[in-house]
């Protein structure tokens, strides 16, 4: 007994000694070895190039990829692509030029897949469009309340999406809504309430890794409390750390404690908490002291655009704006261009590898959580096909279960902010209707309980605030509308909100359908008749809007500000 006490304290002693070996011979990605001892060599096996390449994401314009982001695969080993909303209305291209992408990817020595992303959310951000469903969103969600919509919603989403070959999703959107003037978020938040944001973020990710594809919880550390938008300049969020910690970073705590794979970091600036105005995605303290350290986050780190004026403005340039990105602990660095094969995004950084030994660390420790990631994901029994078949993809999209689902929930959804006493309205009561709008399913639904009704139609798109088109709709509508006894309006801005206000006083019935953020009906709307809420220009919602407004059933839905 004493002998092998002994032998056991001899073995103790030395094992910090030991230099175990590194496996011997030809690899690659699929080779047969533990995920994070294979990770450990691909690591080492890769060149200052390869590894740099490994975490960056570049994103194309046009139907399919370029040339340039064909050679940063092939000749660079890039590690991810990201799909815009500019070029899918065609998914047979793009499943097809995903396939093509995971192929060159292939041929490489070490054989590592692409991480391929979009941003899905639902509702307004939808960047695969195509026959991708249309969906409520996240308010309508949360105006429902229950976390199995949002868990449906997440799975029958990413089902779609996981067809093309498109294993990433930038959602769920966990953002507060807790300033009203915001334009950025508005509908694409749960809403105001930090838990429900934290359980139903939850619950969409879950489905969405059910369906085969890695959700990522964004925008971090929060970008509701500001009516400012990062694509045109730096938000600066006036809250201290107390305030973060115990509203805006609930949601992720949530989502970090069920293991999230993915965080985005957003470019805001707190200066309260990082006091020379450092945004979040640029910043240690944010990254790793708050969400590695404070939260114990382990998962990957992915900045917003960095082509985003809010992060390349304060750093300067394109190249210092990556430098500090990675500097700050993100493990993948997106731009929506494609970077030029020389440019000095690539060749600064590249040299600083070279004479900075804890940038190279940095770049390397972000390349091997990239390559664990990717390991863990595609050697999963469910991840999406790396080589889609888009001769099949109908088969799969539009998801028929998801379109049933996604009626019953915008159903759910509908909220009843002001009831009139006609309500529910039929082709009885409401006289004759006029329906005012710009969206073909608004009259086709409108149609279906009033076959009689006539339509008003103004451009979706009323954002020029130097001109008089809201006045010359708003004149337009009250010369046509004399003519009816209910006008049914559909309103989803300010523009949309003043153009609606002409019909206070005109005496008749006014019928306000709100999709998107209900903010603008909540003042100076004391006037209307009926206010209902839908939160989304999806044929699923006017369905829903007007099967409400029918009495066709009982809307339940809450407003969640």
């Amino acid at each position: 007994m004493k002998n092998k006490w002994f032998l056991t304290a001899v073995i103790l002693f030395f094992i910090p000694f030991i230099s175990f070996a590194r496996i011997d011979g030809d690899i690659d990605f699929w080779s047969n070895y533990p995920d994070e001892e294979l990770a450990d060599e691909l690591v080492e096996r890769m060149s200052d190039e390869e590894l740099l390449s490994q975490i960056l994401m570049f994103g194309w314009a046009g139907q399919e990829p370029s040339v340039l982001l064909n050679s940063w695969v092939t000749e660079r080993g890039l590690g991810s692509v990201k799909v815009f909303g500019w070029n899918t209305d065609n998914i047979q291209n793009v499943a097809k030029s995903v396939r093509i992408l995971q192929k060159e990817a292939a041929s490489r020595p070490l054989k590592i897949p692409l991480f391929v992303a979009t941003d899905q959310e639902g509702g307004w951000i939808r960047h695969v469009k195509g026959e991708t469903s249309d969906t409520p969103g996240n308010m309508a969600i949360g105006a429902g309340g229950y976390p199995a919509d949002a868990y449906y919603s997440g799975f029958y989403i990413n089902r779609e999406i996981r067809a093309l070959g498109i294993n990433m999703n930038f959602a769920p959107t966990v953002d507060l809504y807790t300033n009203l003037d915001s334009t950025v978020i508005g509908p694409r938040s749960f809403g105001a309430d930090p838990d429900n944001a934290g359980i139903l973020g939850e619950a969409f990710s879950k489905g969405c890794e059910d369906a085969g594809v890695i959700p990522t919880a964004k925008h971090f550390p929060g970008h509701g409390d500001t009516s400012l938008d990062s694509h045109g300049k730096l938000p600066q969020i006036e809250i201290d750390e107390e305030t973060l910690l115990n509203r805006e970073l609930i949601p992720f705590k949530y989502l970090i404690q069920a293991k999230i794979p993915a965080v985005m970091s957003g470019h805001l600036s707190f200066p309260l908490i990082e006091t020379d105005g450092t945004p979040a995605s640029l910043s240690k303290k944010f990254l790793t002291e708050i969400l590695r350290e404070k939260l114990g986050y382990e998962g990957l780190i992915i900045t917003d655009d960095m082509m985003m004026n809010g992060a390349s403005l304060f750093a300067g340039s394109f190249s210092r704006a990556v430098t500090m990105a990675i500097e700050a602990g993100n493990d993948i660095v997106i731009s929506s261009t494609t970077a030029n094969l020389n440019e000095s995004m690539w060749t600064k950084n590249l040299s600083r590898m070279i004479t900075h030994k804890e940038f190279k660390a940095r770049v390397k420790e972000s390349a091997r959580r990239v390559i664990l990631a990717k390991l863990k994901y595609f050697k999963s029994e469910n991840h999406a096909p790396l080589y889609p078949d888009e001769n099949t993809i109908f088969e799969h999209i539009p998801d028929k279960d998801g379109a049933k689902f996604f009626l019953e929930q915008a159903c759910r959804s509908i909220s009843v902010y002001k009831k009139g006493e006609l309500f529910p309205y039929t082709k009885e009561n409401a006289g004759r209707v006029l329906v005012a709008g710009p969206f073909l399913s608004l009259y086709s639904e409108a149609r279906k309980r009033f076959p009689n009704c006539s339509t008003f139609h103004f451009s979706y798109d009323l954002k020029n605030d130097n001109s008089n088109y809201d006045e010359w709709n708003a004149a337009g509508l009250t010369s046509v509308a004399d003519d009816y006894d209910t006008i049914i309006i559909c309103v989803y801005d300010k523009h949309t909100a003043k153009i609606a206000q002409r019909l206070k006083y005109m005496g008749k019935t006014v019928v306000i359908l709100s999709i998107m953020s209900p903010v603008h009906v909540m003042k100076d709307f004391e006037w209307a008749d009926t206010i209902i809420c839908g939160y989304s220009y999806s044929d699923y919602s006017f369905a829903a809007l007007f099967g409400a407004l029918h009495g066709e059933f009982t809307p339940k839905g809450k407003i969640p500000l």
